[in-house]
């Protein structure tokens, strides 16, 4: 009767593996439609090493060895091609030594494609894993190669791939005129809650002039699924983004990162999961953080030494972040919360005095806005700025789900 129970048990484990494992991204997609949107032109391929298929075939090599596909160059966005160039530096024109072909940079001298780069083909393909927020360079990348489409008479293709963040979370305001950057490229939320695919649809419908689109959809992805929902292996998708969880973790403290004034986890084993520095009592901020009882996440007290980055080899307190319940936490808010309690607990550390204020710009640059830090830095009480922060969420999601591809 036991193993009968066991045997039950696990082939429920097996169903629920199996259909989590029915998330076709848009190149394998493709690859049973004999890339029929391919066949007959000259296809160019912006990609980095997430473009992939569930066997990590790479999309790279699935398209040139593809008898009926016509690869002839590769782009790469910030990272590079191949994934071997760290955040923020430049990224060089390169030849792949796999196939032969250039690699030209899209995040060097130029970020968007020129007459000489767009030369060579008829088609762009865009097969790039995103994290699902606005500061995260991936999007600006595919924004660029729409706007060079459009004007050198091309036809984008993108490879579409679930958000990490699922369809539903839409969090933060609209980029405001004056603050757009390559962190902030366009006017959509700081979590704008929509696949790569959905996105373009978006903002080509929002734009002047157009390009012709088109969106490979995937396969049994739907909004309310998270990464690890998907069955999909998670690929680095820049250094300190290495799993998956991490994704859901880069908007929790990532905004306040930009200031070098604690540290979030980069330079220790936890990226984005942490807040801390060496003047913070780790029992103190704790107690006071879970004494807010913000929805679906607990924090726990910790004590860590960064092995690189802000405070290396220096012992930090602080607190590590939980999220328990996923559907209910709000995560870019978490972070101003950290820093309210903080002011609260330590007022002689005022952040925006002491942190360096070189910084406030590319702060602002990655909210979007002034007046966030602006108001914040008045009293450090979230409450001040919540409805800021909020007041396109409900617009944007109406108007962002006409180009929905996925219930």
């Amino acid at each position: 009767m036991i193993q009968r129970k066991w045997m039950i048990a696990a082939t429920l484990l097996i169903s629920a593996m199996a259909a989590m494992a029915q998330v076709k991204t848009g190149i394998e997609v493709l690859r049973e439609r004999n890339f029929d949107v391919l066949q007959g032109k000259r296809v160019g391929l912006c990609t980095n090493p997430t473009g992939v298929d569930r066997n990590l075939v790479s999309t790279i090599d699935i398209l040139w060895e593809a008898e009926n596909v016509n690869l002839v160059a590769l782009y790469g966005p910030e990272h590079g091609v191949r994934g071997n160039v760290h955040a923020g530096d430049v990224v060089d024109n390169e030849v792949d030594k796999k196939t032969g072909l250039t690699m030209y940079s899209l995040y060097g001298k130029t970020k968007k494609p020129n007459k000489e780069m767009m030369d060579e083909i008829d088609e762009m393909v865009y097969d790039i894993q995103d994290n699902g927020c606005r500061s995260y360079t991936y999007i600006s990348t595919m924004g660029n190669l729409m706007e060079a489409c459009q004007e050198y008479g091309k036809e984008l293709v993108v490879l579409d791939r679930p958000n990490p963040l699922g369809g539903e979370k839409i969090e933060g305001c609209l980029v405001e005129e004056g603050f757009e950057s390559f962190v902030s490229r366009f006017a959509i939320p700081y979590l704008y809650g929509q696949t790569p695919g959905e996105l373009a649809l978006y903002l080509n419908a929002k734009a002047e002039k157009p390009c012709k689109l088109t969106v490979v959809e995937m396969q049994g992805w739907t909004r309310d699924m998270t990464w690890d929902e998907t069955g999909l292996e998670w690929i680095v998708a820049s250094p300190h983004v290495p799993h998956g969880r991490t994704a859901i973790y880069y908007p929790v403290t990532g905004i306040f990162g930009e200031f070098y004034y604690i540290n979030i986890g980069v330079g220790y084993t936890m990226p984005f999961e942490v807040m801390g520095a060496p003047w913070v009592n780790a029992d103190s901020l704790a107690s006071a953080l879970n004494a807010l009882e913000l929805p679906g996440v607990v924090f726990r007290q910790l004590h860590f030494k960064p092995y690189y980055s802000v405070f290396k080899g220096e012992l930090c307190q602080g607190v590590q972040i939980h999220i328990m319940d996923y559907k209910q936490a709000r995560l870019s808010e978490i972070q101003f919360l950290v820093v309210q309690e903080m002011m609260r607990l330590w007022p002689e550390r005022n952040w925006f005095e002491l942190c360096n204020q070189k910084r406030f710009r590319m702060f602002d640059l990655v909210c979007g806005t002034g007046h966030i830090r602006e108001a914040f830095g008045k009293n450090y009480r979230w409450e001040d700025i919540r409805d800021y922060w909020y007041k396109d969420v409900d617009w944007y999601r109406k108007a962002s789900s006409k180009y929905y591809l996925y219930k």
